[in-house]
């Protein structure tokens, strides 16, 4: 079974500090959130940015400023910035993300619509995919394809047949929003994908430490983090990103599989080596 690679989703679009004091909004705030994980044991650091008053934004100079503050603190992670957003933002808003420099090696790719509760509807058209697809391709962006319930697979799989994909794809299963997070329904999703395809999977809430120990089981890689869980466990709130990734990892001993280290991650998710940057030459 090839190595774990551990994705932190350190802030997510909705969360809030009423829900979790620990949740980051500022620039300080994340890179703390990150370095937390990625010194814990995480390769990925899936990236969504606020104003410091905890608004969600898609602002490209906010992204830039978080990205490169936390490529200080965190110099080889896989920085995979969301094309998400938030409920209500346009196309354009959604992709300032993955217009910063350097061109983001890896970012999310959502392939359907879903209901967030109440009135909240995410809005992701076949045209929203395909266009998202398209310009991901264009600027050399590998996605990760988000998929909420099975019918998303089969939406990603059309996309790909049209040439706007290339194998081997990368998937991650959200569940527990659209789709149910049971163990037959994480199995049912990961039997679904292409041969040869790498998946990762997180649940929401309080599916999210089943999920994380079946996926280890499984062969598929995890996904934890404020966004999508605030709890060690029933009414304990987590302190960090960091926290919840170190329980990941210590899942993983337990199952006997090995955590994957950003380098390694990336041969697994078929991403180019980090370039090293070339030492100065000493001025004589």
């Amino acid at each position: 079974m090839e190595k774990l690679i551990i994705s932190a989703a350190i802030c997510g679009a909705e969360v809030t500090k009423e829900q979790n004091p620990a949740v980051p909004y500022t620039v300080e705030e994340i890179v703390r959130e990150a370095k937390s994980a990625y010194d814990a044991g995480a390769s990925v650091i899936h990236l969504h940015v606020r104003e410091d008053d905890g608004t969600p934004t898609q602002s490209k100079d906010r992204f830039q400023v978080c990205v490169d503050a936390i490529r200080k603190e965190c110099p080889e992670a896989i920085i995979q910035p969301s094309t998400g957003g938030a409920v209500g933002m346009t196309d354009l808003e959604r992709l300032q993300s993955t217009e910063i420099e350097p061109t983001p090696e890896f970012a999310t790719l959502d392939c359907g619509t879903c209901n967030f509760g109440g009135d909240d509807i995410f809005i992701n058209t076949d045209n929203t995919i395909i266009n998202f697809a398209k310009i991901m391709k264009e600027r050399g962006i590998k996605p990760e394809l988000e998929v909420f319930e099975k019918g998303m697979i089969d939406t990603a799989l059309k996309v790909e047949k049209k040439g706007f994909l290339t194998r081997p794809l990368h998937f991650d299963f959200v569940l527990g929003v659209q789709m149910s997070a049971t163990i037959r329904d994480l199995l049912f999703m990961s039997e679904s994908i292409p041969e040869g395809s790498t998946w990762t999977a997180s649940g929401l809430g309080k599916n999210a430490w089943s999920i994380a120990a079946a996926t280890i089981a499984l062969g598929g890689h995890v996904r934890v983090g404020f966004e999508d869980n605030l709890y060690m466990e029933k009414g304990v709130l987590a302190k960090s990103n960091g926290e919840m990734v170190a329980k990941v990892v210590e899942l993983a001993k337990l199952l006997g599989r090995e955590v994957a280290t950003p380098a390694e991650a990336r041969e697994i998710l078929s991403l180019k080596p980090l370039k090293q940057e070339k030492p100065k030459k000493q001025k004589k």
